[in-house]
């Protein structure tokens, strides 16, 4: 097994007046509606989905226990995009320590990708985030919001980034090894 050369780039924002929102398609019948009930088995359908042709593995692994968990943590939130009913995609936040919510994931499902939805969704995303301490009175209001993306992920993913507002504030270069895409069904 080879590796390759990954580059991760971290980006942030430090005020809500810093994410320039995209508008929403025009034409479609989108919604954006948080799933309030932790479901691993949909929770790992968007992850598969959306991740299965751009390396995401990190959760593949993952036991219904461990999804459980990390989706029940106060404060982690995932927003999903519906377009006429069917998922398009999603954000998933986790709010951290001190005021601190980090973009987890985002993404969409390969069906849906440029069609205009991506910036809105990560702008929607980006303000639930901002305001995420409205809906949970024991966390810190926000005072940041950060997110990683890497030389894996889709190729418009950093341009959406800056184009919502955030700014880089760190960049790590590391081997992985190399992975076949497993895409949303494993040997698919």
């Amino acid at each position: 097994m080879s590796n390759i050369a990954v580059t991760t780039w971290s980006l942030e924002q430090t005020a809500p007046s810093d994410l320039r929102p995209a508008a929403a398609p025009e034409g479609g019948d989108l919604r954006i509606v948080r799933a309030e009930v932790p479901s691993p088995e949909f929770s790992r359908f968007l992850y598969a989905s959306v991740g299965g042709d751009i390396l995401w593995t990190d959760r593949l692994s993952w036991t219904y226990a461990r999804w459980q968990e990390v989706l029940a943590r106060p404060g982690t939130e995932t927003w999903v995009a519906y377009e006429k009913g069917t998922p398009a995609g999603y954000v998933e936040l986790e709010a951290q320590d001190d005021g601190v919510v980090e973009v987890v994931y985002f993404g969409l499902i390969p069906a849906f990708r440029g069609r205009r939805i991506g910036g809105h969704l990560l702008s929607y995303g980006v303000a639930r985030a901002w305001d995420l301490a409205e809906r949970w009175p024991d966390r810190t209001p926000t005072k940041r919001v950060w997110l990683h993306t890497c030389s894996k992920d889709g190729e418009h993913a950093m341009a959406n980034y800056e184009r919502r507002g955030f700014r880089l504030f760190d960049t790590k270069v590391e081997e992985e090894p190399e992975v076949a895409t497993p895409g949303p069904w494993p040997g698919a």
